[in-house]
């Protein structure tokens, strides 16, 4: 199966639009697919927003939006989650887990980059897409964050003022490879 049949598979399964496919096939492309030889970044415990280590970036928490309502800050605890690409292929780790609403997720670009965080638009419980929306600063697309091109790089997402449910997102330059995971809020 070619990598356009791949892509016109996901896209009619999951209702993806052609210019996020196309924003995938171009980062995935750019990114060569892999990072074969660089070696993974084990320093991976992302350090908090406010104490990143020295050459690290950290893309700011949310506090303006333009979603539709109004940005709420982590209020709860923070789950750290790595962004992973290596020899055992594109990941999240951890890729599935829980956050109570108000908690918040850094994503960090440990290897393989570029990454992003994007949400299935048709996972989001009814209602709940505009604060997520505004949870997630410097978008580039809806429910889309920006994509993180840096080893150490982080991204926060808050959950804070959302419906509980289960949110289904994905790194878009790695989506064809796997990298997806589901955030149960509770």
């Amino acid at each position: 199966m070619s990598f356009n049949d791949l892509m016109g598979k996901l896209a009619a399964k999951r209702g993806v639009n052609g210019s996020l496919l196309l924003m995938a096939a171009a980062a995935l492309v750019a990114c060569g697919g892999n990072d074969k030889g660089a070696a993974p970044d084990t320093s991976a415990a992302a350090a908090p927003a406010s104490n990143t280590a020295a050459g690290s970036t950290t893309v700011a928490t949310p506090s303006a939006t333009s979603g539709g309502g109004s940005a709420m800050a982590v209020t709860g605890k923070t789950i750290d989650v790595k962004m992973i690409g290596d020899a055992k292929g594109y990941r999240f780790e951890p890729a599935n887990f829980s956050v109570k609403v108000g908690d918040g997720a850094r994503f960090t670009n440990v290897s393989g980059g570029p990454h992003d965080v994007t949400f299935w638009a048709d996972s989001i419980p009814a209602g709940a897409a505009a604060q997520l929306s505004a949870n997630m600063p410097n978008t580039m697309a809806p429910v889309t964050g920006p994509l993180l091109t840096t080893p150490n790089q982080t991204y926060v997402v808050s959950f804070a003022g959302l419906k509980p449910g289960v949110y289904h997102y994905y790194c878009t330059p790695h989506l064809a490879l796997g990298m997806r995971g589901v955030i149960t809020v509770q």
